[in-house]
């Protein structure tokens, strides 16, 4: 039976005007997933497969209270931790020596000022390249602040700016230190993979008369997949299992001020309670516009990570496809063009824009009164990784909105194919070329120095893509 392309069981429609109808049939979705249930498989011992794999795992809970991410409006640290947090990292290793290092974390992002020095010691510790190692963040809204400059304070105090600083540098240690823990744990495994569907992801840009605002559009489009590879031991049992969503961890809002892992979190933990001593992992997704429906507490956060994880459990035990072959990993940064903005236009969107647009007009006039540059572009890391020809994983940066979903898939092909966001440097939203025209807080654009990106950022991402793929090995597949 031939697979089905990821843009049919989803419901992605790429020609239907505005607004747009994504939704599947409950009957699509259950030819869909029985599709999905009945590949061939080509069965192989961990010891034929040729593959080793390595894992650890680390506590990365605050020990004292921090400033949370994700929402402007908090004024003060946390005041107790509901869920521990945690780092995980899962080697590859094929039959030929190449190796390949996935981090994930419970956190809102690494920007390239925390992730680069961890790359580098990696580097001189271990040996590995850039190319080898990402780094992706569950994206939560109830995790640390990360940064490593005492001087950017905002609402921080000194000492929450101090603490933070100390966090951030503690936390690359552990991040550098879990690597190395699984590179020294390699051990053969079999690999595979499958996809099911979760429905809580709900796209939130709600058009209305006058402006696209962060709210509820049923008819929007989602990507609503779990990705899920099973990593089994000799044994012939799983030892890992990473998957993923494409959705925001913001099901806790901003009057929380508790640390949680969100839906991922509870996602991780109740697909590990069903399957002892496995290592789960969260992957993050195109999910820039795409926030848990509903939402707004713990009780729902819960709910909303035993959906995710029940499907999980379920691909888990339906007949997965072989990862068979070599690993190549590719890695190179994408230019994306950005909007040169003079101060009359700057003047005029500080007193007419929205709230997000009013700051960042705010903050670059300042920029402007200081001689500071516009910067022309922003280097945003890009990853492929090939697994044989039986997984292509595209591994994008920042907050990608979920339309590059089918775009890359018209790229490249939508089989055999995995597309993750949140990788190695979250330095803002990326937008498509469609939601910089139509606006709205995803199309705000960058956020760590501060710029608005063009409608050509999106074609050139998506061509470096391609170029990577390309360069990876995967084959074309329509």
């Amino acid at each position: 039976m031939p697979r089905l392309p990821l843009s049919r069981w989803v419901g992605l429609t790429l020609d239907a005007p505005r607004p747009l109808s994504y939704l599947h049939s409950t009957a699509a979705l259950l030819v869909t997933l029985v599709a999905l249930a009945t590949f061939p498989e080509l069965t192989a011992t961990a010891a034929e497969s040729g593959w080793k794999v390595g894992l650890a795992s680390v506590n990365i809970t605050p020990t004292q209270p921090l400033m949370l991410a994700g929402y402007a409006t908090r004024n003060r640290p946390f005041d107790k931790v509901e869920d521990e947090l945690f780092a995980k990292a899962l080697v590859f290793q094929d039959s030929s020596g190449n190796r390949g290092v996935m981090i994930t974390a419970d956190l809102i992002g690494f920007t390239a000022a925390v992730a680069e020095p961890i790359c580098e010691r990696l580097r001189e510790k271990a040996g590995l390249r850039r190319e080898q190692i990402v780094l992706n963040a569950s994206h939560i809204h109830t995790g640390p602040t990360l940064d490593l400059n005492e001087m950017r304070r905002g609402m921080f105090s000194a000492e929450d700016a101090r603490n933070t600083v100390a966090y951030t540098r503690w936390l690359q240690d552990q991040v550098v230190g879990l690597v190395e823990r699984a590179l020294a744990e390699l051990k053969p495994a079999t690999l595979s993979w499958g996809v099911g569907l979760a429905s809580f992801a709900m796209n939130r840009r709600e058009f209305t008369p006058t402006t696209v605002k962060l709210g509820i559009n049923p008819r929007g489009l989602v990507d609503r997949s779990v990705p899920v590879l099973r990593i089994d031991g000799t044994d012939g049992k799983p030892r890992a299992v990473l998957f993923g969503y494409a959705c925001h961890n913001t099901t806790l809002g901003p009057t929380d001020y508790m640390v949680s892992g969100d839906y991922a979190g509870a996602a991780q933990r109740r697909v590990a309670g069903r399957f002892p001593g496995v290592q789960a992992m969260f992957m993050t997704g195109c999910a820039g516009d795409a926030n848990p429906y509903p939402r707004g507490s713990l009780d729902i956060a819960r709910q909303h990570g035993a959906t995710l994880a029940d499907e999980v459990c379920r691909v888990l035990e339906t007949k997965l496809v072989p990862i068979r072959g070599s690993l190549t990993c590719v890695f190179a940064r994408a230019h994306l063009p950005v909007r040169q903005m003079d101060r009359n236009e700057l003047d005029r969107m500080a007193l007419v824009g929205n709230a997000r647009e009013k700051a960042t007009a705010v903050t670059m006039l300042a920029e402007l009164d200081r001689g500071v540059a516009q910067p022309t572009s922003y280097p945003a890391p890009l990853a492929v990784w090939q697994f044989g020809q039986d997984l292509t994983w595209v591994g994008l940066s920042g907050e990608v909105v979920v339309e590059f979903v089918p775009l890359i898939e018209k790229a490249i092909g939508p089989l055999q194919l995995w597309i993750s966001a949140y990788n190695n440097d979250v330095f803002g939203y990326i937008p498509s070329a469609r939601v910089v025209a139509e606006g709205g807080y995803e199309a705000r654009g960058i956020y760590t120095i501060n710029g608005l990106f063009t409608s050509e950022a999106e074609t050139v991402l998506v061509n470096k893509v391609r170029d990577l793929a390309a360069q990876a090995g995967r084959k074309p597949v329509n």
